[in-house]
């Protein structure tokens, strides 16, 4: 997909609604032509019992941020993507503020994406480090 920053953030933003994205209150805030990045603020929302970033919260935004920066590298009208793996290591914990998610681009195949998604705190401290895997598939004819 070949769209200047602002349409590539306005496009992510736009096709968030309605979806986990916009009930955890995720933001693409930035993009470049081999990365995106998201916000998700930490609040009760988003925490687990003990009063700390859950774990899942941080996956789900790792995976939002890495299946939409492979929009960068398909033709939207003939292809689609699916995340078929993710891994993450939680390496701080947060109780509040914001953090941000950084996909950059490892390998970028015609069938398969690996993204690296660094989710990061305010002052950049390194909360968790994911991968994640993309699949590209041709959109089926209706």
């Amino acid at each position: 997909m070949a769209l200047d920053k602002i349409k590539m953030l306005e496009y992510c933003n736009a096709f968030s609604k309605n979806t986990l994205m916009e009930t955890l209150n995720i933001e693409y805030i930035d993009a470049g032509p081999d990365f995106l990045v998201a916000k998700m603020p930490v609040n009760a929302t988003v925490h687990q019992p003990m009063g700390l970033l859950h774990g899942g919260a941080s996956v789900a935004l790792a995976e939002s941020v890495g299946s939409a920066a492979s929009h960068f590298f398909i033709n939207d009208q003939e292809q689609e993507v699916r995340g078929i793996e993710i891994a993450a290591n939680h390496l701080k914990s947060i109780r509040e503020g914001v953090v941000f998610g950084t996909a950059r681009i490892i390998h970028k195949g015609r069938s398969i994406h690996l993204w690296e998604i660094k989710i990061t705190d305010e002052a950049g401290n390194l909360i968790s480090l994911c991968k994640l895997t993309n699949m590209v598939l041709t959109k089926e004819k209706k």
